[in-house]
């Protein structure tokens, strides 16, 4: 029996690492645009604000995939959803750095949030069919924290590698990283639980949760939150390259530095979504977060200056995400599924706005009109929460 125990062990172990590097790889490639905007716009001779256009195309296809693949992967089983969701990303990106011009590469990009966003949501519901009930919140904080440090590692080594060979580089690496972790995937994921055809009655539980006052808050809260964090990231790389004269491949440590805002929110949310009072607490973050963002694209700083205000400022945005993500869980029964699918929707949306309006923004202006936008979603985003949440109920308390 205890080698049984142990066998057992050492398969969910292999099953964990295979799918936190599945879900890392991924969202590296939902964010490798950002320290590559400029060789790209020099490649392509469009403006800086027109290649941010290709994060917004990628989230916006990433939203539609990530609300809708939940009824298919309960239906098909996770293991073909994951292989082929991987591959499918695997070739749209390695085809990526073939692209001769900007038309082709903004199609791939839609291709690539497609099969992006059928990643996250299929894997968490295999880590829930795998594991205990007692295991599972320990799992996806372990799989949160692993698939954050994304932007403190795999967004610096974008930049580390574009400068060394070229933008195309990077695309060839992480495809062929996905492409590996494809047929690990089809090895070692786990099979359906049953051979039952489930129906698509998927549109009820959505019904119920829009139905939720409090549910609509959070989505709205965290579509404004998440605009204010993407247009921030999106453009710091930018900012550093053109303001401050910085390489593309100088651009790795000051993004892995301001990624690490990433771990240090997602890690300080754990606490903050056991408070009665988070909603307030949530709120302030986030406009210290936006305050920061202005200060970094508006103030004549030196470049670790701007660093170290980006590190602030990601640091307190990144707040709202999974404390929502904890509310979200605890007020949908048994629709927790639905609402983390249209969470991770409104997430997404989140990164459509935020790199397009931060686009549209950038080229009204300059840079620091981009930290005014960033600054008036957060502040709606304060007010929101204000009107639709309340104090949390002492029953509720951990």
């Amino acid at each position: 029996m205890p080698e049984l125990a142990t066998n057992s062990e050492l398969k969910q172990a292999r099953f964990l690492a295979i799918t936190g590097i599945g879900m890392a790889s991924t969202q590296i490639v939902g964010l490798m645009l950002s320290p590559i905007l400029v060789a790209l716009s020099d490649e392509f001779n469009v403006s800086v604000a027109a290649a941010g256009q290709l994060a917004a195309v990628t989230f916006a296809a990433w939203a539609v995939s990530v609300v809708s693949v939940g009824p298919i992967s309960d239906s098909f089983g996770r293991r073909p959803v994951a292989v082929i969701g991987l591959t499918l990303l695997a070739a749209s990106v390695i085809a990526s750095s073939f692209a001769p011009t900007f038309g082709v590469l903004m199609g791939l990009r839609i291709i690539t949030g497609l099969a992006g966003g059928m990643i996250p949501p299929n894997s968490m519901a295999a880590v829930a069919d795998v594991l205990p009930a007692d295991k599972r919140a320990k799992a996806f904080g372990l799989l949160m924290a692993f698939t954050s440090l994304s932007s403190v590692i795999g967004v610096p080594l974008v930049a580390l590698v574009a400068g060394i060979g070229g933008w195309r580089v990077p695309f060839l690496m992480i495809g062929s990283v996905l492409f590996i972790c494809a047929g690990m995937q089809s090895l070692w994921f786990p099979k359906s639980q049953t051979s039952e055809t489930r129906k698509f009655s998927f549109m009820s539980r959505y019904k119920q949760m829009a139905n939720i006052s409090l549910f609509r808050t959070t989505l709205v809260a965290n579509l404004l939150q998440r605009m204010a964090f993407y247009a921030s990231i999106s453009y710091l790389a930018a900012y550093l390259i053109n303001s401050h004269g910085l390489s593309i491949g100088q651009t790795a440590i000051p993004l892995a530095i301001a990624g690490i805002g990433v771990v240090i929110g997602s890690m300080a949310a754990g606490f903050i979504s056991a408070l009665r009072r988070r909603s307030q607490v949530v709120s302030a973050c986030a406009l210290l977060g936006g305050l920061a963002s202005l200060l970094m694209f508006s103030i004549d700083l030196s470049a670790w200056g701007t660093v170290a205000v980006a590190l602030i400022g990601i640091t307190f945005i990144s707040v709202g995400w999974p404390t929502f993500l904890a509310i979200s869980t605890e007020i949908s029964g048994s629709s927790q599924a639905t609402a983390v699918g249209m969470l991770g929707a409104s997430n997404q949306l989140g990164g459509v706005g935020g790199a397009a309006l931060g686009g549209a923004f950038l080229a009204l202006g300059d840079f620091y009109t981009v930290g005014f936008f960033c600054l008036a979603t957060v502040l709606i985003s304060a007010v929101v929460l204000q009107l639709g949440m309340g104090i949390r109920p002492t029953n509720q308390e951990s």
